[in-house]
C-alpha cells in the first residue's frame, strides 16, 4: 500500500502541491498525466524518498522497494553497463551469479549485452532510457514509477517496455505508476491521476 497524505510542497515562492491525497493498493496500474511543469517528476521523487514534503506524509507498507525512471537518469558515466548495474544493486542487495545472468537477460529482451565495454557516457538517448528502465526493475521493486518512460526508445524496445509492465502488473502484484502525455490504451490501467491546479485528481477515462 502507498499512501500520500495532506502533502504539501513548494520551491520557493512556487507552490507545487496543496494537499494532496491519494491512495494506491497492491494490482494497481496508474497512469499519471498533467501539463509539463505541473510536478509529476516532484510527485515521484517525493514518493521515492530523494525529496521531503513541507507537510504531510508518505505512508508504504513494510519492506517495499521503489524503483524510478524520473527525468534523466544519472549513471557513473565513464563506465560501463555492467559496472552501473552491479554498483546500483549492490548498493541494497548482495549481488551474485543469478542476478547476473537476470541482468544480462533483461538487457538481451532489451537488444543491450550487459558485457558491452562502451562507458554510458557515449550511449544515446534511447539506449541510456533502457538502462533506466532495467536499473527500476532489476530488483523485482514492490512499486515502480515511470516519468515518459518511452521517450527515445524505438516501436520494438516500447513493445518490450509494455510487456514488461503487463508481465509485472498482473502476474506480481506491483503499485506501477506511469506518468505520460500518451494515454498508452494497450496497458489497461485500473486509475487516472490528474494533476491540476496544484492537486490531484482521479478521473474517469
Amino acid at each position: 500500500m502507498l499512501e500520500i497524505k495532506n502533502v504539501n510542497k513548494k520551491f520557493k515562492n512556487n507552490i507545487i502541491f496543496e494537499d494532496i491525497n491519494i491512495k494506491l493498493e497492491k494490482g494497481d496500474l496508474v497512469h499519471l498525466y498533467g501539463m509539463n511543469g505541473s510536478g509529476k517528476s516532484t510527485l515521484f521523487k517525493i514518493i521515492g524518498g530523494i525529496l521531503d514534503p513541507d507537510n504531510g506524509e508518505i505512508i508504504l507498507d513494510k519492506n517495499l522497494k521503489i524503483g524510478a525512471v524520473i527525468e534523466n537518469a544519472g549513471f557513473i558515466e565513464n563506465e560501463n553497463i555492467l559496472f552501473n548495474l552491479r554498483y546500483l544493486y549492490s548498493l541494497l542487495n548482495h549481488f551474485d551469479n543469478e542476478v547476473e545472468e537476470r541482468l544480462k537477460k533483461l538487457c538481451s529482451e532489451f537488444n543491450l549485452d550487459l558485457y558491452n565495454k562502451e562507458k554510458l557516457k557515449n550511449y544515446s538517448v534511447g539506449m541510456r532510457q533502457k538502462v533506466a528502465i532495467i536499473q527500476a526493475i532489476m530488483e523485482e521493486q514492490n512499486i515502480m514509477l515511470f516519468d515518459e518512460p518511452t521517450r527515445g526508445l524505438d516501436q520494438e524496445a516500447i513493445n518490450q517496455f509494455f510487456k514488461i509492465v503487463k508481465t509485472h502488473y498482473k502476474q506480481k502484484n506491483r503499485i506501477i505508476i506511469i506518468a505520460s502525455h500518451d494515454l498508452i490504451n494497450s496497458l489497461n490501467y485500473t486509475k487516472r491521476l490528474v494533476i491540476e491546479d496544484k492537486k490531484i485528481y482521479e478521473k474517469e477515462y
